[in-house]
């Protein structure tokens, strides 16, 4: 595992969305355990429209943000259903399928991550609040102000999670 990570490995994190797709890129150096965060930022998908075309704008984002940003690997928050919402979860799975499909489409490795395991990874607890995460991400990452919207905050804690995880297995 080491000799496929001999030099830094960039992670994009994504907060898949209809509206907004938060996203987040860091950076694991060989030998640190704490990831460097390089990019952090938000699709904003216009909300008119059919859900094929707003589903094909997001791909087209998500490539070219792929392109532009050069991640060797994806973390991307797991699908969470509530009973209530169901049509939520419905399109958040399109908006995620078309992420995913982008995703092998450019050959990279993706970690699913629920966002309770994220929560907790950053925070604490499992079921922080979005302002939680804010804060705790602008902590962690040094940052003079919390990102915004949430969406960002989210992708980063997302990409920092997978990231930790990556260079404890650099260490070993």
């Amino acid at each position: 595992m080491i000799c496929a990570y001999a030099i830094a490995m960039r992670i994009l994190g994504i907060d898949p969305g209809l509206r907004l797709t938060g996203y987040g890129l860091v950076e694991v150096i060989p030998g640190q355990i704490e990831p460097r965060l390089i990019e952090g930022g938000v699709l904003r998908l216009i909300t008119s429209g059919t859900i094929e075309e707003r589903l094909g704008r997001l791909h087209q984002e998500i490539t070219e943000l792929i392109d532009e940003l050069q991640p060797q690997r994806m973390a991307i928050e797991k699908l969470f259903a509530h009973y209530k919402h169901p049509r939520t979860a419905i399109l958040m799975a399109h908006a995620r399928g078309v992420i995913l499909l982008a995703a092998r489409q450019k050959q990279l490795e993706v970690s699913n991550l629920p966002s309770t395991e994220v929560k907790k990874a950053i925070t604490g607890y499992g079921h922080a609040s979005k302002t939680q995460m804010q804060l705790a991400v602008q902590t962690q990452c040094r940052l003079p102000e919390p990102p915004s919207p949430p969406d960002v905050a989210d992708a980063i804690a997302i990409a920092l999670t997978d990231a930790r995880r990556v260079a404890l297995t650099m260490l070993r």
